[in-house]
């Protein structure tokens, strides 16, 4: 084993969040000492922290270098960067470290399915969990996701294998993963208020493929592609479909089977699995997820096969997560969507794109926020083809309008609510009113999830006004 069974080996928890605690339990429950540190002066429940993990040293407030380079191994939140000041001295002084899917990593025994992209990763891996699910092989369904993958493998007789959602964050501190299956959904730039550059946010998302069995590849973004041995069994998935046998070995795509559009259909190589007419999930990019899932499944060993009544039964019936390109309504020929999840350009690039109707300006789109030091022209494009109108709100309104300004007619309101009137305003039948923020949510809402409840609550309020939704 690793210097984890070290009896004198010292480890310190930085950050008490629910990541940290899950590492200081698991730690616990095998036997290993560990201290405990937060940058709060003080945390909820402290006491009963101290209380419950009584052999430990809490220490609170500022990161302090000299006390960090005391431990050999610091077990880092996903949410403090390895780069602050504090941590990247105890490194110098030969500290190691790691995070909480490192240490998952070296004791489990199962196989994982890891999945990384700047956007889609939740719904690829509630889509991947519920086919496994369905097929009866037990899958855990953990990380990035909302359950640490530290509390699951405390409970690993209850599972066959691991569909692990994963930030660049968590990836920073993971140095061996060896998933069975590895993919990069796509990349697009995000969280450019931590890395200093595009490259050092695309390595990031790279850790992934440490180590893994085989690989799974976006055809249509090549930053998804690992430089990897031809040796490496890799499938593909892309909207795009191959005209011959050779061209689409391995590959999953989407083929129009007939001079009708709606007539298309879900591929493996040239076999059609299920029509695209008949998802409940919307849009090109949701398609595009629904690949990607595919194609994860596939590559697993032959024990987890999954038969085509089980497949077409779940792509059937899913419906997608909360907060991410959902229906809410639909009003006078209005429908109105809450994507609240989007929280970065290229999530908002891919909700217009895949709502968008071919040749029309059909959506008004909200959206502001907190950049996060992002770029926004890559939206201008979209906006000039498909949106009508776009509706600005929040801290960083008027960065977004610098970039959007020449491509669609803008409007600025300081809330949500007077966006969604202003929205509503202009509107009419057929068009679509899409709040996809491509902006973080902390200005005005504690996080994403409240920010889609206000927006759906409001949405209710707005048609009740003009009659029962």
């Amino acid at each position: 084993m690793t210097n984890l069974i070290a009896s004198d080996h010292k480890r310190l928890i930085i950050g008490m969040g629910q990541t940290g605690l899950s590492c200081a339990r698991f730690l616990m429950a095998k036997g290993l000492s560990f201290d405990l540190c937060d940058t709060r002066a003080e945390l909820p429940k402290q006491d009963e922290i101290a209380e419950e993990f009584s052999q430990s040293q809490i220490f609170n407030g500022s990161l302090d270098g000299s006390l960090l380079a005391q431990y050999q191994e610091l077990i880092v939140s996903p949410g403090i960067a390895i780069a602050e000041p504090a941590i990247a001295f105890a490194m110098k002084q030969g500290s190691r470290v790691r995070g909480d899917v490192d240490i998952f990593a070296e004791y489990v025994t199962k196989p994982i399915i890891g999945i990384t992209g700047s956007n889609g990763k939740s719904t690829v891996t509630t889509l991947v969990g519920e086919i496994l699910a369905a097929a009866g092989h037990k899958p855990a369904v953990c990380g990035n996701i909302g359950i640490p993958v530290l509390d699951v493998l405390l409970n690993d007789a209850d599972y066959h294998c691991y569909v692990v959602e994963l930030s660049s964050f968590q990836l920073e501190t993971t140095h061996h993963l060896a998933a069975e299956v590895a993919c990069v959904l796509n990349v697009s730039e995000d969280h450019m208020d931590r890395y200093d550059s595009m490259m050092s946010y695309h390595q990031a998302k790279h850790r992934v493929f440490q180590g893994c069995r085989s690989i799974v590849v976006n055809r249509e973004d090549i930053l998804t592609q690992p430089l990897t041995s031809t040796a490496m069994p890799m499938k593909s998935f892309g909207l795009s479909a191959a005209d011959n046998a050779v061209a689409a070995k391995n590959q999953y795509a989407i083929a129009q089977l007939s001079d009708d559009s709606s007539n298309e259909y879900l591929m493996y190589e040239q076999q059609t699995i299920f029509p695209v007419a008949e998802l409940k999930i919307k849009g090109r990019h949701n398609q595009l997820n629904v690949l990607a899932a595919m194609a994860l499944v596939d590559s697993l060993p032959a024990q987890f096969k999954v038969s085509p009544e089980v497949l077409t039964q779940v792509l059937g019936s899913f419906s997608g997560l909360a907060h991410r390109c959902a229906w809410v309504a639909e009003k006078n020929g209005i429908q109105y969507f809450n994507d609240s999840k989007g929280t970065n350009v290229g999530s908002t690039l891919a909700a217009i794109e895949g709502l968008a109707v071919a040749g029309q300006k059909k959506i008004i789109l909200i959206a502001g926020g907190v950049g996060k030091d992002q770029d926004f022209v890559p939206l201008a494009d979209a906006c000039q083809a498909s949106v009508k109108q776009a509706v600005l709100f929040g801290r960083d309104a008027k960065l977004i309008a610098t970039d959007l300004k020449a491509s669609v007619e803008l409007e600025f309101t300081e809330t949500l609510e007077q966006a969604l009137n202003k929205a509503n305003d202009r509107a009419e039948s057929g068009d679509i009113i899409l709040f996809s923020p491509a902006c973080a949510s902390f200005d005005q809402f504690a996080n994403y999830v409240k920010r889609g409840e206000v927006f759906e609550q409001l949405v209710a309020d707005l048609l009740s006004q003009e009659g029962q939704v």
